[in-house]
């Protein structure tokens, strides 16, 4: 992939700045795309839980928000991979971290839901 050195703030010192952004933004993008599986998956395990056990939780609609934000980070990685200005993907890279390490946070606290509600 070759970039045009106007594009970058430095070249020769970006070089690895911009591989260990793109590094990240790779493992945000494989991580996320897999965590939005696991949720849908999830919300299917809980809708049959819910109608053999008539026991209703919130987990599945948390499950979705928390699939919409993996998602948005997933995609936010995305455009940080293919983006050709190194501030536009720090900032881009920094937005995908934070958003995919909430959805982390609410995955915690939703399989905690999950627990209390099935005691």
């Amino acid at each position: 992939m070759l970039f045009r050195a106007e594009n970058l703030n430095d070249a020769p010192a970006s070089d690895g700045s911009r591989t260990l952004a793109a590094d990240l933004c790779l493992h945000i993008f494989t991580a996320s795309a897999a965590l939005v599986g696991v949720c849908l998956t999830v919300i299917g395990l809980i809708r049959v839980v819910v109608a053999t056990t008539r026991i209703g939780t919130v987990a599945d609609d948390l499950l979705a928000a928390d699939a919409m934000l993996f998602m948005v980070a997933c995609l936010l990685a995305y455009w940080a991979l293919r983006a050709r200005s190194l501030r536009r993907m720090h900032r881009l890279e920094r937005l995908a971290d934070a958003i995919f390490l909430i959805a982390l946070l609410l995955m915690t606290i939703i399989c905690g839901v999950i627990t209390w509600a099935i005691l």
